[in-house]
């Protein structure tokens, strides 16, 4: 892979890599680290990619691969509070952050599917193999995922209007 492909890669998806990573880690440190270790796994990797596309969710699909890892380290099994979840993406539009905020304090295996689908437009065979998970699972984890997100909502609703 040539520098100027490398760095046209990593300037197109690092903002959805980092999403995806801080949407599984569910802090910054954590998030960054398996984003930079996805980018060193590009620049060490020789696969020719089909399309942008497949470059897309070889990304998504190795940063998730990434944060597990960190997650199974022993330093992480260790630690027993975690930093609190930024607000990113950063929205214009307060409603917008709200929303994202209610997705991102989801289970993880919830937020994961929403996020996947809702935010980085992907279908639910596209999720199934990023995640490893079969397409019922994911559609279930979404039916579920929506349900909850509902009741968040509509408390967080009620208690604005208290």
């Amino acid at each position: 892979m040539t520098d100027n492909e490398f760095n046209r890669i990593s300037e197109q998806y690092i903002d959805i890599v980092y999403r995806s990573a801080i949407n599984i880690c569910k802090n910054k440190s954590d998030a960054e680290d398996a984003v930079q270790n996805t980018f060193l796994k590009l620049l060490k990797s020789d696969i020719d990619f089909e399309n942008e596309d497949h470059i897309r969710r070889w990304l998504i699909r190795v940063a998730v691969n990434e944060c597990k890892n960190i997650w199974k380290s022993p330093w992480n099994k260790k630690i027993s509070s975690f930093e609190e979840l930024e607000k990113e993406p950063v929205y214009i539009e307060n409603e917008k952050s709200e929303l994202f905020a209610e997705v991102m304090s989801l289970p993880q295996k919830y937020s994961i599917v929403l996020h996947l689908y809702y935010y980085e437009d992907y279908s639910v065979r596209e999720i199934s193999r990023i995640l490893g998970i079969s397409e019922t699972n994911v559609q279930t984890r979404l039916m579920r995922a929506r349900k909850k997100l509902r009741v968040q909502l509509k408390e967080a609703w009620n208690d604005e209007q208290i």
